[in-house]
Parts: C-alpha cells; structure tokens; sequence
C-alpha cells in the first residue's frame, strides 16, 4: 500500500465526499453510478464541495462531470504509468501509481497543491486514503437504493459497513441531516 501523508501533515486536508447505497455501493457491478444514486440534492452538495477543493484525487474510471470539470487539478489514480506523470492530454492532470510513487510526488508535479484535497473515487481511492487517514469524510446515503454485486465504497464493504470503517479509522460522525426524504437521502460528516 502506498505511503501517504498523514492527516495534517504539510497543512493538507484529506476530504473524501461519496454517495452509497442502502447496501454500501457507489456504483452498480458494470460500474456505473445509476440514477437511484445521482440525486439532485447530493449532487448540488457534491459540486459545491469540489468548487471549494484544491485538487481532486480519483481513479481513471471515476470523475465529476459538470461544467467546471475541465477546470479543476487532479490527481488521477493508474497503473498505466510507473510512479507519477503529467497527462500529455491536460496540463491541469497528473497521473500516479501509488505503488511507484508518494502522493507528495504526485502533488509536486501539479505545483503548489493549495490546502484541500477532495478524494472523490472509486474504491481502490477511496480505501487508499481510508488506510492513510481522511481528515473529514463526506457520506450521504440513498436508503431507497440498493446494488447488490455492485462496487463497493471502501473495500470490506458490504461486509462491514462505510460508517464502521470510518469510525474504526479514527472518524467520528456529526449529524446526520436530510438532504431529500422522498429519496431516502442523508448526509453526514465525519471528522478526525
């Protein structure tokens, strides 16, 4: 497992933000994110806290979308390089293997990093910076959902669920708050 900063290390905050399914799932077993968990409200909350990130971190399946994508530096999770590499294809991207490189390499190649780090998928990205420590963790659920055989927001999931893990790295919950009670749609921060 790659070695990464830890929480508060260089002044970076480690922010994860992931919407799950009753079951846990952040996407069905193809790997796609279906309707029954893009909702409107998570989506608003989604975008707001990525405008407010500094960097995005996912893997090179997983990304926002919206029209500021384009926009926004990220680090994106491959083994399609050996260590770290700008992306020949956007000036705002850096690729990295964390198995060849520290993430403060990673981050070194897009210049100052800024403060906020937005972890925003899938799993393999997700369990990474679980493993190193998020300093706030953003976990909405759509409780009308479910996804059986689907990608799983951390690995151990669905046999454990998000909010153990979460809690057994160090994470503490604060409210839940409704985002949509139609759609079974809740969010909580969790914080170290």
């Amino acid at each position: 497992m790659a070695k990464l900063a830890q929480p508060g290390i260089g002044g970076l905050v480690v922010e994860g933000i992931a919407i799950v399914s009753a079951d846990g799932m952040i996407a069905d077993a193809a790997g796609v994110q279906p309707d029954s968990i893009k909702l409107d409200a998570d989506q608003r909350f989604f975008h707001d806290t990525l405008d407010a990130a500094d960097v995005l971190v996912h893997g090179r399946n997983s990304s926002e979308g919206g029209p500021r994508a384009a926009q926004r530096r990220r680090v994106v999770m491959t083994r399609r390089v050996p260590a770290a590499a700008r992306d020949i294809a956007s000036e705002r991207t850096v690729l990295w293997n964390p198995d060849g490189a520290p993430f403060t390499k990673a981050l070194a190649l897009l210049g100052p990093p800024g403060r906020r780090i937005a972890v925003i998928g899938g799993t393999d990205a997700f369990g990474l910076f679980l493993v190193s420590g998020y300093d706030v963790f953003h976990l909405s659920r759509a409780a009308h959902a479910a996804l059986p055989g689907g990608r799983p927001l951390f690995p151990g999931v669905p046999e454990t669920s998000p909010e153990d893990l979460l809690a057994r790295h160090g994470l503490k919950p604060g409210p839940m708050r409704v985002l949509d009670a139609s759609a079974g749609l809740t969010i909580t921060t969790w914080r170290r």
